[in-house]
């Protein structure tokens, strides 16, 4: 067999195996994360060498940038103006303060413990960690004793935040000499990446959404097909995005809300408008599982290709970074931006803690490798480390935290005479099921 035969039928194996067990699994600190990772590095260089990088990367690029295209669409497809207005207080401080906060931390901490990289390599690496990804803190935002205010902050923050770095990511690139960006200079890296791409988001999405939604009413489009529809919009939001040399990530994010936005002021047939307003409207479904499994993929790709090599050249500045990156890059911010939210301190903590890195901090990694960043060698293992703690770490702790926070919730708010800030209610979070949804155990 040819090592591209032996890579695809070491990840359906894997993928296969770990389907065959999901809902055993789904109750324990063994996430599905934690288990596409791990064998990841077994299966690739460092261990089998079953799966490698091979010399041609391209494949394993479309494979990790259309699972980052499907997530940005579908979290923003499914985000609604009221999840930031009635109770949003918290994800809008989390992404307008928080979010800033932390890239900035993260650039600041990077200086004294990464030598060697100019002042804009290390503003990209702080953006680059900065987003954070729902699917490997899961238990953390679906156990229902949590508080629904606190479980649906998270789900919102980590919805969007991956596709507002995107700016931030483009202008750091700009300013590092002989990347793409760089030779487009900031005048057409500007009109290009963030304000045509942008344009191309809300026309196709705009677009797209008002045909569906027409089609909806008129009784022409089945279910199966609503689904297939939605991601064929994303991809072509993408696509577009590319041909003109702009940023498919940002056209992609951008298309989903306006998307999501035609399609729920659309008229839609009776029984489809109570199955939106019940919460249980299934169009983005497939998209969004599609998206889940490239991403669980990706995971395992990031363990060969990526984390195997890394965990070989550790340093302790390496090390110390990502622990850093995990903890006072993101609890410092957060506890900052929540100053004077009524919140409490567990509540703080918590939010705090569960910032994982997953997903977006590898593409935008890979994309970093892409544009020959002079100092991409130390930073592609400082971001491997980096998620690579996370996916064990707030993987393995998410079980256990959200039970012993959900008890400490429970006795504050039976005891608290006016009751606490976090009791308020908030609209529920209708989307992002990723195979399965958030807010109800695993089926």
């Amino acid at each position: 067999m040819s090592g591209g035969a032996w890579t695809v039928a070491a990840v359906a194996g894997v993928t296969a195996a770990y389907a065959l067990v999901s809902r055993r699994l789904a109750p324990t600190p063994v996430s599905s994360a934690i288990v596409f990772t791990g064998c990841g590095i077994l299966l690739g260089p460092a261990v089998l060498d079953l799966v490698s990088l091979g010399p041609d990367a391209e494949p394993i690029m479309v494979l990790l940038e259309a699972a980052l295209t499907l997530v940005l669409f579908t979290d923003a497809m499914t985000v609604r103006r009221r999840d930031l207005t009635s109770g949003g207080f918290l994800p809008r401080r989390l992404l307008g303060i928080g979010l800033l906060l932390s890239i900035v931390a993260g650039w600041l901490l990077a200086w004294p413990l990464l030598p060697g990289l100019t002042m804009a390599e290390l503003a990209l690496l702080g953006v680059i960690l900065a987003p954070t990804d729902a699917a490997l803190g899961k238990s953390a935002m679906s156990d229902p004793r949590v508080p629904a205010l606190v479980r649906q902050g998270l789900n919102v923050e980590s919805g969007l935040n991956d596709g507002m770095v995107l700016p931030f990511f483009v202008v750091a690139l700009a300013a590092i000499p002989g990347t793409s960006y760089a030779a487009e200079g900031a005048a057409g890296t500007f009109w290009r990446a963030l304000v045509l791409s942008t344009v191309l988001g809300l026309l196709v999405g705009g677009i797209g959404g008002r045909l569906l939604g027409a089609a909806r009413a008129r009784g022409w489009v089945t279910k199966e097909w609503r689904q297939v529809y939605v991601l064929a919009v994303a991809v072509a939001s993408y696509e577009l995005a590319v041909v003109v040399d702009g940023s498919g990530f940002i056209a992609a994010w951008v298309a989903g809300f306006a998307c999501g936005h035609a399609l729920r002021h659309a008229p839609a047939a009776a029984e489809e408008r109570a199955e939106e307003r019940a919460g249980r409207d299934d169009t983005p479904e497939f998209a969004e599982n599609l998206g889940g499994l490239l991403a669980s993929i990706s995971l395992l790709l990031f363990g060969a290709v990526l984390l195997g090599p890394a965990l070989e050249h550790l340093t302790w500045q390496i090390v110390v970074y990502a622990l850093l990156s995990l903890t006072v890059v993101r609890m410092v911010p957060v506890a900052l931006s929540l100053l004077g939210s009524g919140l409490r301190a567990p509540t703080v903590a918590y939010i705090g803690w569960f910032g994982p890195r997953g997903l977006a901090s590898v593409v935008l990694g890979l994309l970093m490798v892409e544009e020959h960043v002079p100092g991409t060698e130390l930073m592609g293992r400082v971001v491997a480390v980096t998620v690579a703690l996370s996916v064990l770490l707030h993987g393995v702790s998410a079980p256990a935290f959200a039970e012993r926070y959900g008890r400490w919730y429970r006795r504050a708010d039976e005891t608290a005479p006016e009751g606490l800030r976090e009791s308020r209610t908030v609209p529920e979070v209708t989307g992002r099921r990723r195979l399965g949804r958030l807010d109800k155990p695993a089926d």
